[in-house]
C-alpha cells in the first residue's frame, strides 16, 4: 500500500482539464479528414481508397458531384494517401458531434474537364455546426449546467448494440484518473430506469434490435440518445447486411452524432455536453 501512495505523490495530477481547458491531443493522433474543395482537382483516388464509401461521386452532364460523409468515415487515413496532394489533409480535429445527422455530410460540385479533373469549384453545401456555437457549450461550467437542468447528476446507460468493443474501450476510458466524468457530475448507471442518456455503441444487429428498443422505452422522459461511432451511426464498416439494420436511428431517435472509430474520450465528452445542451433547451 505504501508504494501505491509513493507512486501517487510522484506521479501528481493526471486528470484532464477539458471541457475547461484546451484538450492536450498527441502529435500523432488522427482526426478527421480535411478537404480543400476550392483547390481539389481530382477526388478519384480518393473515392476508390475509401473502404466505407464515406466519399461519394456522382457525374452526370458533364459535373461532378463529391459527398464526404463523416457519419461512415472511420479516421483510416487512406484518402489522403492515395490523393497525394495537399487537398486532402489528415487533422486532429475530434470534437465533430452534431445533433443531426445532415450536418456531417458535406456536398461539392464541380464542372468536368475533357481529361475528367474537376473544374473550378461550381457549389458547396456543409451541414456542420458552426465553430462559435461548439464553443458556447463547452465554455460554460459544465457541473452547474447539469445542477440547473436536472438538478443533480447526470446519469448514463451505455448500451452495446453489436459493436467491435472498440468503442466500448474509449468510454471505459472515460472512468479513469485520466478522463474522471465523475468530476463533472456524470456517471455512468446499470440500469436505463435510472438513466437519463443511453450512449449507444456499433451498428445495430437484428438480434439486439428488439433489446435497444426495450431499453429505450424504459428510460425516463425527459432521455436523450447518443450514437457513438460511424457504426452507431451509419454502420460504419459493417453497413446493411442480413445480420444489421444499419444505425441507431433505425431503431429509436438520435439527439447527437460522435463520429469516429472509434472516437476518443475526448469526443464522446464533446458529444456528451452537446446532448446535455439539447436536453437543456428542452428544458427551457
Amino acid at each position: 500500500m505504501f508504494h501505491i501512495f509513493k507512486k501517487a505523490a510522484q506521479t501528481h495530477l493526471v486528470t484532464i482539464g477539458y471541457p475547461h481547458a484546451p484538450a492536450q491531443i498527441s502529435e500523432s493522433f488522427r482526426g478527421a479528414p480535411s478537404f480543400d474543395f476550392p483547390s481539389w482537382r481530382d477526388a478519384r483516388p480518393a473515392a476508390d481508397a475509401c473502404p466505407t464509401g464515406a466519399i461519394r461521386i456522382e457525374e452526370s452532364a458533364g459535373r461532378r458531384r463529391v459527398t464526404m460523409d463523416y457519419g461512415l468515415c472511420i479516421y483510416c487515413g487512406q484518402c489522403s494517401e492515395a490523393d497525394g496532394t495537399s487537398a486532402v489533409k489528415i487533422t486532429r480535429n475530434f470534437e465533430l458531434g452534431v445533433r443531426e445527422r445532415s450536418e456531417l455530410i458535406v456536398t461539392a460540385e464541380y464542372p468536368l474537364e475533357q481529361d475528367g479533373s474537376q473544374g473550378k469549384l461550381a457549389g458547396l453545401n456543409s451541414g456542420h455546426a458552426s465553430e462559435g456555437e461548439t464553443k458556447e457549450h463547452l465554455e460554460r461550467s459544465v457541473h452547474s449546467r447539469i445542477q440547473q437542468v436536472l438538478g443533480r447528476s447526470l446519469a448514463i446507460r451505455e448500451v452495446d448494440a453489436g459493436s467491435c468493443n472498440g468503442c466500448e474501450m474509449e468510454i471505459g476510458a472515460l472512468n479513469s484518473p485520466v478522463y474522471d466524468l465523475e468530476r463533472l457530475g456524470i456517471h455512468f448507471v446499470a440500469s436505463p430506469r435510472h438513466a437519463d442518456m443511453l450512449l449507444v455503441t456499433g451498428p445495430v444487429t437484428r438480434n439486439m434490435e428488439l433489446a435497444l428498443l426495450k431499453t429505450y422505452r424504459a428510460t425516463p422522459e425527459p432521455k436523450m440518445v447518443v450514437a457513438v461511432g460511424a457504426c452507431g451511426i451509419s454502420g460504419g464498416i459493417f453497413g446493411l447486411n442480413y445480420a444489421t439494420i444499419g444505425g441507431v436511428d433505425a431503431v429509436i431517435p438520435v439527439d447527437v452524432f460522435i463520429p469516429g472509430c472509434p472516437p476518443r474520450p475526448h469526443a464522446l465528452l464533446h458529444g456528451i455536453l452537446l446532448a446535455l445542451g439539447r436536453m437543456e433547451q428542452r428544458a427551457i
